[in-house]
Order: structure tokens, then C-alpha cells, then sequence
């Protein structure tokens, strides 16, 4: 009764938090997505929508169009059939390392997107310098095969299987464990209890993982920039950027409708996947999770598969990128008498454009991560306690701008600050801070994910007893609730910080002269043909990537569980516990019998309680295996 009571005294004290929550839902994202529609189809102050129609079905819009949905759905596909895989081997089965194959798996998402283009572009060059190192690679003048559509769906659908199996895996944790039980109960074997139980309570996470790779996949720039723009290959993204970077801001009408069409493609799979997740079927017991279940006869070829998938996914590439920075030019083969560090040096201290991208990016990551985490303590605060109604609509605002794609919300920037600012009559067009604008909206949305996590867990009683203290409410947040969210507040801000210090598909459209990002500089350098420093600079970027990601593993006890997605993609890293139940070729006798011959009667008596019942469990679910295997699958 005191906890009813308490919500309503805490909600009426919390008018301001609901005031700011307010303010950064407009400004973050009915400002921006307002501006672009009303110049796509209300240019002048006057409805025109022939002239938008006209720019979304032009010859170029319907090639790009076309380009982008075949990419992003054959790499949605591909990104599905990898990170199942993936996925259920390390849910399932007693794989080894699994806490560091997740570690690695991720990585690949986190580099940036054009670094990973980058290196496989130069993976598979017939000047590729690891490749002529290993007498590999191909003869001159043969077309590099990562050039083009097919370069595009293969590096896209590596890129975003990691997206896939972090969304699997919070479908696998909602699995049962009473239902895998019961299958081995009844003899089921491992393959057949995947077939019949776990892919089918997977159905609705699949297509939603199928569709967040999708979506992914129309927003990108920086893979479909590297290896498609060489070969004059564009789609929606890169159509944009080649008109903005043509024709400057008389184009910015034709790229508001590009833009809108875009978020139109983005949106309907971001609706379309939400809805699937609101269909996953409900647990039956939520408090038993599964765990892994399949001892595999040769492990070792599994883990070798696994292995091999990171040598493709992550070392090799990396190999390339190292190999590349440490020749003295592209084209040269990696020996001994060849290795040199002069690219690193030109980049880190010699030019000064590099070096200014260093520092742009740094301070604007460290600013939008600080700016974000603060941000995310207040609302998570308002949203879990102030905010009674409307929860679920602030929520969906807050996603608006990290769901669309980023040139989408370039666009909106750019659109919105090309004036002076009203009132105060400063225009924050072409410095930095139209970037870091456009950071704080596509990122908050990711810092607001672990404080909200870690707020629904923080008891009010405590806040109930500083309040009889005479605590008001800032009081009560900096010394109550502050401390708690910390963790999760700091890891949500070094997630932004580890996004934003690569991203490109913003800044690649905000970036003027003076303001140049990493990401805008390894463009620029790999536009130029220098292969080599872009190498280097590339590698440097992935040396702080990784950097930042040990820290946060090394504070991930600190944080709610599932938050950082290695960890929720090993699932705890969770091992095989002894069988209970009879199974193939094992029975629960066995561990009796193996039992030291100096057991006591009581640990003989322990281990039978827990056989039965852990047995009696099974057999009470064997009644719901059935009604679930009919359900889903279809019989």
C-alpha cells in the first residue's frame, strides 16, 4: 500500500523532468524530421508534392532505389543465415570461449562501417600487400571482386550479422528451460529439439533480426561510399551525397525528397520488425531461462568454424589494413626490407588535417557522450517515475532520429540550422556544432538504454526515506539515484563515445573545411589514393575501438545484466550443466556411480532430490511441449 501511495506524490514533484524530457523530444527529433518534410513537399510555404513525386521517380532515384532495396535485402538474408548460425551455436552448445568469440564477433560491428570496406577492398586487390607477401594475389589488371553489387551485399551482410544474433539472443533467453527438458525427457535429440522447439519460438526475433539488418543496410553509407562510388555503383545514400557535394544547397529540395524516401523505406522495416516482437510468443517460465543443452561429439569442428568465420570477419581484414600501413606504398610487397612506419608518423604528426580530424572527433565523441549520459540519468528517471502516461510515446520520439538513416538526419540538420538560430539570431552552420547537434540526436536513444535498464530495478523505498529526510527532488536524484545509475550511465556514454569517434554517414554531409571527422578523413585519404595512410589511420581508429571496448568489459559486473551485447550475446557465457534426465548414449545413474567412493549419504540424498526434481519439472511441461510444437510448427 506505501508503494502505491508513493507514485503519486513522486510524479507531482517531478514537473521540470518532464518540462526537459519535453524539450530534447522536441529539439532532438520533431525539430529535424519537421524541417525536412515541410522542404521536401511544402517548398516555399506552399504544398507541392509534384515536385517531390517527380524527384523520387526520376531515372537516377528509381537505379538507386532498386540498388538499395537488392543490397539490403540479399545482405539481410546473408546477415540472417551468419548470425543464427552464430547465434544458436553458442546458446545451444558446449563450444569453448564463448564470452571471447562474442567479444569478436561484435568488434566487427563496431568498426566503422568504411573501415571494414576498406579493408576488404584491400584484402582482395591484385596490389593487396598481404597477398603478395603470401604469393596469393591476383594477376595485375583483374578486377578487384569486392568492387560493386556483389562487394557490397558480402561486406553488408558480414557488417550486420552481429545485429542479427544480438536480437536472437534475446529470444533464446526467453526460451524455457522446462521445454528443452522435457524434450530429452522423451528422447529428443539435440538437432530435433532446435527444429521443433527453438527455431519456432525464434520465428518472430528472426524476421525482426532479418528486418533490423535490412534497415541497417538502407542507411549505410560508408560500405555502399567505398566499394560502390569507384565503380560508379550509388544508391540512396550515396545519391544524396553525390548531389549535395554537386550542386551544394540549391540541391537541398531534390535531397530532402531523396531523404524522405529513404525514411520511408527505413521506417516501414523499423514498424514492420516492431510488430514482430510485440507477436513473440510469451514464456512459460521466465524464471528458468534455457541453457545450453547439446554436447557436441566434435567440438572441435564447430569451434573451428566459429574460428574461421572470425579470420574472415576480423583478422583477416585487420591483417590487410596492418599489412597495407606498413609499406611505403600501395603495390608493394610486405618484406622485411619494406616494412615501415612512415605512414603512421604522416598521419599522427606530420599533416595537419589528420591530426585535426583526430581532435574533432575526440572532442565531439567525449562531448556527445558526457552530454547524453547526463541526459539519460534525468529521463530515465522521468520516464520510469514522473512520466504515468505518455511513456511509450516519449520513448518512440527519443528512437525517431537513432531508427532513421543517418543521412536522413544529416539532411534534417542541415535543413534546420541553414538559417541564423530565431531569437538569438546565431547560425551554428558549418562549425562543429552542427555535428554534435546531429550526435545528440542519433545517440541519445543508445545512452538512454542501460540507465533505463538499470532505473526499473532501483527500488522507491529509498527515495521514500530521503523524502522523509526533507530531500527534495534534485536532492534525491544526486544522492540517491545518481550513484545507482552510475554504471549504467557510464557505459551508455562510452557506447556513444565508441560509435560516434568513426561514425561518417552524418559528418560526411555536416563536415566544412576545419571540421573534418576520422571517418571523413579515411574517405578523403582513400578518395585520394593514398591507400596506405588510410590504412594507417584505420588502424589507429580500430586500436581505440578495441581500447574502449575492454574498458567496458572490464566494468561490465557493475552493470545491468545484458547490456553490453558480447555479453548478452554469450549469454553469460553460460557452460553445459550436468544432464538429470536420460538422453542419448548418458543417464543420470551415471553420476551416482561416478561419485566418489567417499560420499556421504546425505550428498547421495541430495543428488536423488534434485533428480527428482528436476524430473517431476520436465514431466509437468511435457503436456505444454506438445501444445507449443503444435502451435508452432504448424500441425
Amino acid at each position: 500500500m506505501r508503494r502505491e501511495l508513493a507514485a503519486p506524490w513522486i510524479a507531482r514533484e517531478g514537473g521540470g523532468l518532464v518540462a526537459l524530457l519535453a524539450l530534447v523530444v522536441v529539439t532532438l527529433a520533431l525539430m529535424p524530421t519537421s524541417k525536412l518534410l515541410t522542404t521536401a513537399f511544402i517548398p516555399g510555404g506552399t504544398l507541392n508534392l509534384d515536385a517531390a513525386w517527380a524527384e523520387m521517380t526520376s531515372r537516377s532515384a528509381v537505379a538507386a532505389t532498386w540498388r538499395t532495396l537488392e543490397t539490403s535485402t540479399l545482405s539481410a538474408l546473408g546477415a540472417v543465415l551468419i548470425g543464427t548460425i552464430f547465434a544458436l551455436v553458442l546458446a545451444t552448445t558446449d563450444v569453448r570461449n564463448k564470452r571471447l568469440l562474442a567479444f569478436l564477433f561484435v568488434l566487427s560491428l563496431l568498426i566503422a562501417p568504411q573501415i571494414a570496406a576498406v579493408a576488404f577492398k584491400s584484402l582482395t586487390s591484385p596490389a593487396s600487400p598481404l597477398l603478395t607477401a603470401l604469393s596469393l594475389a591476383p594477376e595485375p589488371g583483374t578486377p578487384n571482386i569486392m568492387l560493386g553489387r556483389d562487394g557490397i551485399i558480402f561486406v553488408l551482410a558480414l557488417h550486420h550479422a552481429p545485429l542479427v544474433a544480438i536480437t536472437l539472443a534475446a529470444g533464446l533467453r526467453a526460451i524455457p528451460r522446462n521445454l528443452i527438458e522435457a524434450a530429452r525427457l522423451d528422447g529428443a535429440s539435440s538437432i530435433r529439439i532446435i527444429r521443433l522447439i527453438v527455431l519456432p519460438l525464434l520465428r518472430p526475433h528472426l524476421a525482426a533480426g532479418a528486418l533490423v539488418a535490412f534497415v541497417a543496410a538502407v542507411g549505410n553509407f560508408g560500405i555502399a561510399a567505398m566499394l560502390g562510388l569507384p565503380v560508379n555503383y550509388t544508391t540512396l545514400p550515396t545519391l544524396i551525397y553525390r548531389r549535395l557535394s554537386s550542386f551544394g544547397p540549391d540541391a537541398l529540395p531534390d535531397t530532402a525528397a531523396l531523404s524522405v524516401l529513404v525514411g520511408l523505406i527505413a521506417g516501414a522495416g523499423v514498424l514492420v520488425g516492431a510488430l514482430l516482437l510485440r507477436r513473440a510468443p510469451t514464456p512459460l517460465d521466465a524464471d528458468h531461462a534455457m541453457e545450453p543443452f547439446w554436447n557436441l561429439r566434435r567440438r572441435w569442428l564447430a569451434e573451428l568454424s566459429l574460428w574461421g568465420l572470425m579470420a574472415v570477419a576480423v583478422f583477416l581484414p585487420l591483417l590487410s589494413l596492418a599489412a597495407t600501413a606498413l609499406v611505403p606504398a600501395y603495390g608493394v610487397s610486405l618484406t622485411f626490407t619494406t616494412v615501415t612506419l612512415d605512414n603512421f608518423a604522416e598521419v599522427l604528426i606530420r599533416q595537419e588535417v589528420t591530426q585535426r580530424a583526430f581532435r574533432t572527433s575526440l572532442l565531439l565523441s567525449a562531448s556527445a557522450a558526457v552530454i547524453t549520459a547526463v541526459l539519460a540519468v534525468l529521463i530515465a528517471y522521468c520516464l520510469e517515475r514522473t512520466l504515468q502516461r505518455g511513456r511509450i510515446l516519449a520513448e518512440g520520439l527519443i528512437e525517431i532520429p537513432y531508427a532513421l538513416p543517418g543521412v536522413t538526419l544529416a539532411i534534417a540538420c542541415i535543413l534546420l540550422f541553414l538559417q541564423p538560430l530565431p531569437v538569438i539570431g546565431i547560425s551554428i552552420y558549418a562549425t562543429p556544432f552542427i555535428i554534435l547537434f546531429a550526435y545528440l540526436a542519433r545517440f541519445q536513444a543508445l545512452a538512454l538504454k542501460a540507465p533505463l535498464a538499470a532505473m526499473a530495478v532501483v527500488a522507491r523505498d529509498q527515495e521514500e526515506a530521503a523524502a522523509l529526510d526533507g530531500a527534495g527532488t534534485m536532492q534525491r536524484l544526486r544522492y540517491v539515484i545518481a550513484p545507482q545509475l552510475l554504471p549504467a550511465a557510464v557505459a551508455g556514454g562510452l557506447l556513444v563515445f565508441l560509435v560516434a569517434l568513426n561514425e561518417l554517414t552524418v559528418s560526411a554531409l555536416l563536415w566544412t573545411a576545419g571540421t573534418e571527422t576520422l571517418g571523413v578523413a579515411l574517405l578523403s585519404l582513400e578518395e585520394a589514393g593514398l591507400a596506405p595512410q588510410a590504412a594507417a589511420l584505420a588502424v589507429v581508429a580500430i586500436i581505440l575501438v578495441v581500447a574502449i571496448m575492454l574498458l567496458l568489459d572490464r566494468i561490465a559486473s557493475y552493470l545491468p545484466e545484458h547490456v553490453l551485447p558480447w555479453t548478452a550475446l554469450s549469454l553469460s557465457a553460460q557452460t553445459i550443466r550436468p544432464a538429470t534426465v536420460q538422453t542419448s548414449g548418458w543417464h543420470w545413474r551415471d553420476r551416482i556411480l561416478k561419485m566418489p567412493r567417499k560420499s556421504t549419504c546425505r550428498e547421495l540424498e541430495t543428488s536423488t532430490w534434485q533428480t527428482n526434481s528436476i524430473t517431476s519439472s520436465a514431466a509437468s511441461a511435457s503436456r505444454a511441449l506438445a501444445a507449443n510444437s503444435a502451435t508452432f510448427t504448424g500441425r
